[in-house]
């Protein structure tokens, strides 16, 4: 696959900016998935993604959806080896405080950009995603992320320590493209956690078992996107009308969602891996206001 150049929050113009702010919001979290950065290469799409899946991302079911992804995961891996990352990396009260923001936020993230990418597949796929419901009938989540959560914080993608380095390029090689996740680019912060959780992770993925296990959170998400509440209006005919490569769209989007599950997986095993942990996101007020307000922020 050739490399496709992420849009970062502070490269962000326009209507890209405008959608950014607004998956900061909905999504109640501190920062822009890699996923979501890769497929805003493509502008006009990314924008149309949004107008489509934005109604479905700030209901109580898309997050109750993703919750039971995320527990699904969990229960996955529970009966696995730990990992012992946690406790073989040489950390200080204040790093393991630091450490684990990182892996609150990203169990809070990374089950909804799953549920996503699942659901923007089948759309490009032409399958139908969403049960129908009229418009505004469900319920809504408040905006904005917890006052807890870490901020989303990365080392660069082409980072100069070459230990970091050749991590990078070796979870990249692993996991599949495109680009690092986010989730390691924010644990290389502490480069030593980094090492220990990895070489103990790269020897699982590549389990027989390790994948169907990873199929199977696959399927999960694909059910659990056709049972969203509102129809997802999006089509490769659309994206060709918009003037971006479908084709190169779909090959990406069907890249994220082959990764997306190991990732989940990993995650899973690194948030088991340490003592008192949150392990549960936490859920949203619900959201009191009018249909028309909350359409009319969707705008």
């Amino acid at each position: 696959m050739a490399r496709v150049k992420q849009v970062s929050e502070q490269e962000a113009r326009g209507d890209v900016e405008r959608v950014y702010h607004e998956l900061r919001r909905t999504m109640r979290v501190t920062g822009v998935d890699v996923s979501l950065r890769t497929w805003a290469a493509w502008p006009r799409f990314f924008v149309a993604m949004w107008e489509a899946m934005g109604p479905n991302v700030e209901t109580r079911a898309f997050e109750e959806s993703a919750l039971e992804l995320w527990q699904q995961t969990l229960d996955t891996t529970v009966a696995w080896d730990e990992l012992g990352a946690w406790e073989a990396a040489k950390l200080g009260p204040s790093q393991r405080f630091h450490v684990r923001g990182v892996l609150e936020l990203y169990e809070t993230m990374l089950p909804r950009v799953t549920l996503m990418v699942a659901a923007v597949r089948l759309a490009l796929e032409g399958q139908r995603v969403g049960r129908g419901e009229s418009p505004g009938v469900g319920e809504r989540l408040e905006r904005g992320a917890p006052s807890r959560m870490a901020a989303m914080e990365w080392v660069a993608e082409k980072p100069t320590e070459p230990g970091v380095k050749a991590v990078f390029a070796d979870i990249v090689k692993t996991v599949g493209p495109p680009g690092v996740p986010g989730e390691y680019r924010a644990l290389a912060c502490w480069p030593g956690y980094l090492e220990a959780a990895w070489r103990r992770l790269k020897p699982r993925i590549g389990d027989a078992s390790y994948q169907q296990a990873a199929e199977v959170l696959r399927e999960s998400a694909r059910r659990r996107a056709r049972e969203l509440p509102y129809v997802v209006t999006l089509s490769r005919q659309r994206v060709t009308a918009l003037g971006e490569d479908a084709d190169a769209v779909l090959k990406v989007t069907e890249a994220l969602e082959r990764r997306g599950t190991v990732l989940l997986l990993n995650l899973s095993q690194l948030v088991q891996d340490v003592p008192d942990m949150l392990r549960q996101p936490m859920p949203g007020a619900a959201r009191l206001v009018p249909d028309w307000v909350a359409a009319e922020e969707l705008r």
